[in-house]
């Protein structure tokens, strides 16, 4: 299922990429991406861009990855990465920053302490 935009940050921490089988998958998961089909310049900022024209182009790129019905899986292949640069699976680079941030405080933390996320 696909999250609005607001909610991608703590949908790349509690909802896993799926898993297909090699028999499910026809291919590598970015054959299906809808990014194949628009210019990578919308997902990848030009050299010193404006703030201004990187939010937008930002929220361009995120509209496309909303559509994509891989979008979890680039998600997770920009965490594992990591990708420094760009929006895969609708987070920026620094929204990616942030999730691994998190990621990485849960894992250290006890399982006592980690309390269950309420959707």
């Amino acid at each position: 299922m696909l999250q609005p935009p607001h909610q991608s940050l703590d949908a790349a921490l509690t909802t896993p990429a799926p898993r297909m089988s090699t028999g499910e998958q026809a291919g590598p998961w970015h054959t299906e991406a809808a990014c194949r089909r628009d210019e990578a310049g919308l997902f990848f900022a030009p050299s010193q861009e404006p703030t201004a024209a990187r939010l937008s182009r930002e929220q361009a790129a995120k509209s496309v990855c909303a559509r994509c019905p891989v979008l979890m899986e680039c998600r997770e292949h920009a965490l594992l990465q990591p990708e420094p640069y760009g929006v895969w699976g609708g987070l920026t680079a620094a929204e990616r920053r942030v999730v691994l941030a998190r990621r990485r405080r849960r894992e250290i933390s006890s399982p006592d302490e980690r309390v269950p996320r309420i959707a």
